[in-house]
């Protein structure tokens, strides 16, 4: 690997950053202290900073040059409302609360690139970090777009990262084209007539009507949709009755939907709503379809993934990148920066939980796991990469 040395250098002032956000995680667009904390160290380097974007999130500016060319990078910031269950130091201190998906991990590395550059500045034009809250379910990308983050930042394109738990430190996994899936939920209520259990003649009964609901949307997947193309359709929760000789008045299915096409999706709720209403029909009942579409499938331009290719392959070698990795079915609200700008999002590496220790307690340290922690032997990587990523993307002409 060719990572930069005052990257490597700068290490454990990052992992202290890293630890120290880790410890005192926040929930989305609650995240006045790492918001705080990324602003200063910005401004101590000598960063420009604009605050309150998308309520919690930091952009900071850095130019060289004369060039108007510009690049965005960004980093998430907020954590899950989850109970770590780790012992290590740099454990939460909040009780509830977690960084179990590496945000704190996404936000060093961005600080570390974001030193380097305004410390060296070996390019021609701005480059943007983009510092965002509430990834996780709270569409803290949209919220900062429509604060103006591409009108009052006109960036060519924008770039973004995850780690990947599994894949061994050091190696990417991209792909063109559909790298996330969309993320969609639905919560239906079948409404019956309740009755005594004995007497289940003498009402109407939603807990059945929701089993034959429930079996039937299976046949979406297996007979509707293209078996070449990806959808998950998975029921979550079931809610209904009280009580072991009361049939309920009413009974709910909640779940989630994933695709990588808008098409798709389309499909998938129509074929949800008709077999619902029709079912409830049937056994003269009543059906109030409720689904919502909260993030997009996240689609990676053809251009600038070819570019962000290039520029991995060049800093950790061509076998430590595969360029055709398979998609995933969790989703990333990235998608909607992708949508108005072209841009590339990658996994890196975290490693398979070796860096972990006996605190971290039993069972894998995966994403959204109470064991979970990010690998800080990512921080330089990540940080080189996101330095050669904006130094080749505005190489002096």
């Amino acid at each position: 690997m060719k990572l930069i040395d005052p990257i490597i250098e700068f290490h454990a002032e990052l992992q202290s950053i890293r630890r120290d956000i880790h410890a005192h995680p926040e929930l989305c667009y609650e995240e006045k202290r790492t918001s705080e904390l990324v602003a200063s160290k910005l401004t101590e380097w000598g960063i420009p900073v604009v605050r309150g974007m998308g309520l919690t999130g930091v952009v900071g500016i850095i130019s060289s040059g004369s060039s108007e060319r510009a690049i965005g990078l960004r980093a998430d910031m907020d954590a899950l409302p989850m109970q770590e269950v780790n012992t290590f130091p740099h454990a939460s201190q909040n009780a509830g609360k977690m960084h179990a998906c590496g945000h704190d991990g996404h936000t060093a590395m961005l600080l570390g690139a974001a030193h380097y550059l305004a410390t060296h500045r070996n390019f021609d034009g701005t480059v943007y970090v983009i510092f965002q809250p509430a990834e996780e379910g709270g569409g803290g990308a949209r919220r900062m777009m429509d604060d103006g983050l591409f009108e009052q930042f006109p960036m060519e394109a924008v770039f973004g990262m995850h780690n990947w738990p599994g894949s061994p430190v050091g190696t990417f996994g991209v792909t063109d084209g559909p790298m996330m899936a969309s993320s969609n939920e639905f919560e239906v209520t079948v409404k019956g007539i309740g009755s005594h259990a004995a007497q289940p003649n003498k009402g109407v009964d939603p807990i059945m009507i929701a089993v034959q609901i429930a079996q039937s949307w299976q046949t979406i997947i297996s007979r509707n949709k293209n078996p070449l193309e990806s959808g998950v359709l998975s029921i979550t929760q079931i809610h209904a009755g009280s009580a072991t000789n009361v049939i309920p008045d009413e009974a709910v299915l909640i779940g989630t939907v994933r695709t990588f096409t808008t098409e798709l999706l389309d499909m998938i709720e129509q074929r949800m709503r008709s077999i619902a209403e029709h079912t409830a029909t049937a056994f003269e009942a009543q059906v109030d379809f409720q689904f919502k579409r909260n993030y997009p499938p996240l689609i990676n331009h053809e251009q600038e993934t070819k570019f962000a290719v290039g520029v991995m392959q060049a800093l950790v070698g061509t076998h430590r990148v595969d360029a055709n990795v398979e998609p995933s079915m969790a989703a990333e609200d990235f998608a909607f920066m992708l949508q108005e700008k072209p841009g590339c999002y990658v996994f890196l590496g975290n490693g398979e939980c070796g860096h972990g220790s006996a605190e971290h307690g039993l069972g894998p340290c995966n994403l959204h796991s109470p064991r979970y922690d990010f690998n800080d032997e990512l921080l330089p990587i990540g940080a080189s990469y996101w330095v050669r990523l904006a130094e080749t993307f505005l190489a002096d002409a």
